[in-house]
């Protein structure tokens, strides 16, 4: 079981030149954990791609299908107010992004006061260290 931030999953769905390391990594996770608002993430990179390319419109619907059908397999962590606590502290000690910080609270939730014991993957370098400072085995295409 892994903990996915956005930035690793959008070249699941979109091609990227990391998509080939991702999907490998992904098929080799029998637990994909992810924040409950991700979603929202991917489908934003989706839509900004389609406005770039309007005609690779089809893909880019398949690829909003395709998210839509997989999110439903994947362990989804919605403990809002709990996810929000965590991100408030990791934000003061970490240079994140608010998104950023979310995910990272989420992990943190996911590994249930452990993070040692949950690998968090993620293509952001600066996530990728708050992570790893937070005690996370943190896995990126390096």
């Amino acid at each position: 079981m892994r903990f996915w931030d956005s930035s690793a999953l959008v070249p699941v769905f979109l091609a990227e030149s990391t998509s080939a390391w991702v999907r490998k990594v992904m098929n080799g996770d029998p637990g994909v954990v992810v924040w409950a608002l991700t979603r929202v993430e991917l489908m934003s990179a989706i839509e900004r791609r389609r406005r770039e390319d309007p005609d690779l419109s089809d893909r880019f619907s398949a690829a909003r299908k395709e998210v839509m059908k997989t999110w439903n397999m994947w362990i989804e962590i919605a403990m809002i107010e709990t996810v929000r606590e965590h991100a408030e502290r990791v934000i003061a000690a970490h240079p994140l992004r608010s998104a950023d910080a979310l995910h990272l609270g989420a992990a943190l939730v996911a590994a249930g006061g452990s993070p040692a014991t949950l690998q968090f993957v993620t293509l952001d370098q600066r996530l990728a260290a708050a992570a790893a400072r937070e005690g996370f085995p943190v896995l990126g295409p390096d």
